[in-house]
């Protein structure tokens, strides 16, 4: 009787065990984020004298050492957030995507003002960065990653003589009569054929059930003078759509965070800036939030979604 009582606790024992281990299982399996990717912004490499808190050589070092540990933590990929070079594109923007080549994973970009320093074609500049367009899209396990091209519509994007080059005046005087200030010469903005292409990515991500994360070089929000030229316009379309769950940029290198509506909005901060210390971030994405995870001075953030 004594042995049979010894083998029922036993058993209950080991079933208890195995239960908690599958619960284990269960629960870690749940806390697995669906996707996982790095965040890039504003390398600004350059062979060029230091200036302020902007130390060009140093950026390949730093960005080296980011592409280390995107790769250790196996991320699905990465998006760069535009300005990889400073000036003089076609001389310092090579030795930065060389370094890019050595991710183990894709690199998807939109590009920055600083990109377009020294580049009298567009195009020529999109294909080296690896991009299938201007502006693009892709899908992945229930997700649309939409990257906008803020830089579109400004002076330094080789507008003169198009239609663009007449947006462009119309964006800036709505903002001068608006009294804001966002109408510098670093910003950008998007065409009315880029908001049309961006309200049918939106009504297609709808129509699929797919949640939505956009990209942008210049801040839709929350950088006050450093947003898009048509950040109004652009943020009244995209708050319509409630399964846009939030938007990521760069271009201001002291980062920023701000919900409009909703929607949150992470200007992640810029690896140029600083002598030695990192900035890059690492996003997973999980069925209930999001987490940002910033390294070196980028901040982290976790975004819960609704259920």
């Amino acid at each position: 009787m004594k042995n049979r009582m010894k083998l029922a606790g036993k058993f209950i024992v080991a079933s208890i065990l195995l239960a908690g281990s599958a619960l284990f299982c269960v629960a870690a399996a749940h806390d697995r984020p669906v996707i996982r990717f790095g965040v890039i912004a504003d390398v600004q490499y350059c062979d060029c004298e230091t200036r302020g808190s902007r130390f060009y050589r140093n950026s390949l070092q730093k960005l080296e050492a980011c592409v280390t540990d995107l790769n250790r933590e196996k991320v699905d990929f990465t998006v760069s957030l535009g300005d990889l070079s400073d000036r003089e594109t076609d001389l310092h923007l090579p030795k930065v995507l060389d370094v890019l080549k050595t991710l183990n994973y894709p690199v998807y970009h939109t590009p920055g003002n600083h990109d377009y320093g020294g580049v009298t074609d567009n195009d020529a500049l999109y294909s080296t960065l690896g991009m299938p367009s201007s502006y693009y899209s892709f899908s992945e396990k229930g997700w649309r990653f939409v990257f906008l091209n803020t830089n579109e519509i400004a002076s330094y994007s080789n507008v003169a003589g198009t239609s663009r080059e007449t947006e462009l005046r119309e964006m800036v005087k709505r903002i001068k009569e608006s009294g804001r200030t966002n109408d510098e010469p670093y910003n950008g903005g998007i065409s009315r054929r880029q908001m049309e292409w961006l309200e049918k990515e939106l009504e297609e991500a709808g129509r699929n059930q797919e949640s939505v994360l956009l990209f942008s070089h210049h801040p839709l929000y929350a950088a006050p003078g450093l947003t898009a030229l048509n950040d109004q316009e652009i943020l009244e379309l995209i708050t319509r759509y409630p399964y846009v769950k939030g938007v990521i940029s760069g271009h201001h290198h002291s980062g920023a965070y701000g919900e409009y509506k909703g929607i949150p909005f992470i200007t992640t901060e810029g690896m140029i800036e600083t002598e030695k210390e990192n900035a890059y971030g690492i996003v997973d994405i999980y069925k209930d939030r999001i987490r940002f995870t910033g390294k070196g001075r980028s901040q982290s953030y976790t975004i819960l979604l609704p259920q």
